[in-house]
């Protein structure tokens, strides 16, 4: 009869699973350094990525304090992510708007690994491996706020092209407004010169 499983076992295989998708992760994110047009957002990208690095290190210790052999597990979820960031490179690459688009897909990634690190940390306070759930905290802070500080640069982006673009419809306005005036200041010249017609 087959052993029945646990919380100590779904523990460890989302452990795996997470270490999985951190390394993914580490290497998407450089990727998105690359390919980032905003320098904002290449830098984001480059200190998440080593804070990303940190954390699969983390990760590493947490296996040793539930002395169990640190492994990786295919991350289902983290694979479809990834795949999605190729395909919409490849689309959106180049364009006005490619770096809204790394940003919704590095978010993607981002909340995938705050929903497992809230778990884990859970889990891991549950188990009583209290040091691993202080490790988890310290990753969850950090992946929550990289994710706000994505949302800041991505509702910054496109802002001067926003004041460039309002400052062109204003001289518009204002040769808009010169032209009519132009128009008036013609008619009423016309006006004056025409001699008036006495009734008879």
């Amino acid at each position: 009869m087959a052993k029945e499983k646990t919380l100590a076992d779904a523990f460890y295989e989302t452990l795996k699973d997470v270490y999985y998708a951190e390394k993914q992760s580490v290497k998407a994110l450089k990727k998105a350094a690359k390919t980032a047009q905003d320098d904002e957002l290449k830098q984001a990208f480059t200190d998440h990525a080593e804070e990303s690095a940190t954390q699969v290190e983390r990760l590493t210790q947490v296996f040793e304090l539930i002395g169990k052999p640190a492994r990786a597990k295919t991350c289902e979820a983290m694979t479809g992510i990834v795949s999605e960031m190729e395909e919409d490179l490849e689309e959106f690459g180049g364009t006005d708007a490619a770096d809204q688009v790394l940003i919704g897909c590095a978010q993607a990634v981002e909340h995938y690994e705050i929903a497992r690190y809230g778990l884990l940390k859970t889990w891991a306070t549950k188990l009583g491996h209290d040091e691993a759930a202080a490790l988890f905290a310290e990753t969850l802070a950090e992946e929550k706020a990289a994710d706000a500080r994505l949302t800041e640069i991505a509702e910054g982006l496109g802002d001067a092209m926003s004041d460039d673009d309002a400052e062109a419809d204003a001289d518009l306005d204002i040769d808009a407004e010169d032209e009519d005036d132009a128009a008036k200041s013609a008619r009423s010249t016309k006006k004056a010169a025409s001699p008036k017609t006495k009734a008879a």
